[in-house]
């Protein structure tokens, strides 16, 4: 870390909104809801049953109350969930989790995937749904949802044959990254992409609402909203983070698309950027082993202390795509441990930039939290990404020369794409209704 006290940006100097008086202080996640003010009010729905589930029903689920007491970050919740003696069941084929109490029980829906499936199948079907036209909310396009015991995911890809050269997009935390479901649906209508593979279940660490947590305090079980990992499980029954699932299953759901190995990889996310109205995009191409050969990243060239790259036809093209969501672009990339780049694009190459030793100029901007960022440039920091190198090590086994794009989008522009794709679906609506 930098020596001396690091320009934190002023959007990071807010105080959470910490009740004192309760046995608990909100910290993890809490930076998207209090100081992003990310709107997660559409993922989950929480509600009291008035009729338990039967012996039989919950027979029939699969109980993960040792996994997620084992494996919980916060003890408050453990010991909520062992003091008031809560069995939790995960119905996986409809993707719903259950408390069980002595006296009650308690049911939380994944409403953000019931309402994308209801999208493309008029419905939240439990199987493999087979290729099927997207209808005209994507038109020209096929969706089919492959179910898994994490929610399971939405492929999507042209109906018409891309074998060979081709774009893939990848929404790997669905749900966790508001509206990077819109980006890649935003992108795809745009002609920038082929296909895309959109994770819609759970991480395991998804904010509850205040609304939720009011109800479930209500209803005399006052969880803790930091870092909720005690409903959707973080990690599968045989310990793999349920975040990292396409990245480490990504051949299996290439295949799936039947149109052979992608050149191009964008794997969009979400972030809290550095300003409230930050509108700068961040794009790592790696930074943790197996680290990115600069040769293949193109041509690197020093002139009056500055560093200039020109890249390769693939790499340029990818980067051009995203200007459709900003202009205003960084690219970041380590070649080797405290060997890093950091460039500004401009409209046309070669980018200009600087070399980087994150030992020494990047700064978390959250005590406690691994939120990095460069105060030169006031910039968030992205290259130490694991997923990212997951997906590397994984389209490399598919073809050797993939391309992989860690592509971080800050809320204002996430919003934007949103009400943009919103937009242009009412005047698909107004067009067709015309007719």
């Amino acid at each position: 870390m930098p020596r001396g006290a690091p320009d934190i940006p002023a959007l990071f100097r807010h105080r959470f909104s910490v009740d004192y008086s309760a046995p608990f202080q909100r910290h993890l996640n809490r930076l998207e809801v209090e100081i992003g003010r990310e709107d997660y009010r559409h993922l989950k729905k929480v509600e009291l049953l008035a009729t338990a589930p039967s012996e039989a029903q919950f027979a029939a689920m699969e109980e993960i109350t040792a996994r997620l007491l084992k494996t919980t970050q916060n003890n408050y919740n453990r010991d909520l969930l062992r003091r008031l003696n809560i069995r939790v069941y995960l119905d996986s084929r409809h993707y719903d989790v259950y408390y069980r109490l002595p006296d009650r029980s308690i049911r939380f829906i994944a409403a953000w995937r019931q309402k994308v499936l209801w999208r493309f199948f008029g419905q939240a079907p439990q199987q493999d749904t087979g290729w099927r036209p997207a209808g005209t909310r994507l038109a020209g396009f096929a969706a089919r949802f492959h179910p898994d015991p994490a929610g399971g995911v939405l492929l999507l890809r042209r109906q018409h044959a891309h074998t060979g050269k081709f774009t893939l997009l990848t929404a790997t935390h669905g749900p966790y990254d508001p509206h990077t479901f819109d980006v890649a649906l935003y992108l795809l209508r745009s002609g920038c992409g082929t296909a895309a593979i959109i994770n819609l279940g759970f991480s395991g660490r998804e904010p509850l609402t205040d609304e939720n947590l009011d109800k479930l305090k209500s209803w005399g079980i006052p969880l803790n909203p930091s870092n909720i990992d005690v409903i959707y499980p973080y990690l599968d029954a045989s310990g793999h983070p349920h975040c990292y699932k396409l990245e480490e299953g990504l051949r299996r759901y290439v295949d799936l698309l039947e149109g052979g190995p992608p050149q191009a990889i964008i794997d969009v996310h979400g972030c809290v950027g550095t300003q409230p109205d930050d509108c700068r995009l961040v794009v790592g191409l790696g930074g943790a082993p197996p680290y990115p050969r600069l040769a293949a990243l193109g041509r690197l060239e020093t002139r009056d202390n500055r560093l200039f790259l020109t890249p390769p036809p693939i790499l340029h093209s990818s980067l051009s795509l995203l200007r459709r969501l900003s202009t205003e672009i960084s690219l970041q990339f380590c070649t080797r441990p405290h060997r890093c780049f950091h460039f500004l694009l401009g409209e046309q190459p070669p980018y200009t930039g600087r070399p980087v030793d994150p030992r020494t100029e990047a700064c978390s901007l959250l005590a406690g939290e691994p939120r990095y960022f460069l105060p030169a440039e006031q910039t968030r920091w992205l290259p130490g990404a694991g997923g990212n190198a997951l997906q590397r090590r994984e389209a490399a086994k598919l073809r050797p020369d993939a391309l992989c794009l860690h592509v971080e989008i800050p809320t204002a522009v996430r919003r934007r794409i949103a009400l943009l794709l919103r937009e242009l679906e009412i005047g698909d609506s107004l067009d067709a209704s015309a007719l």
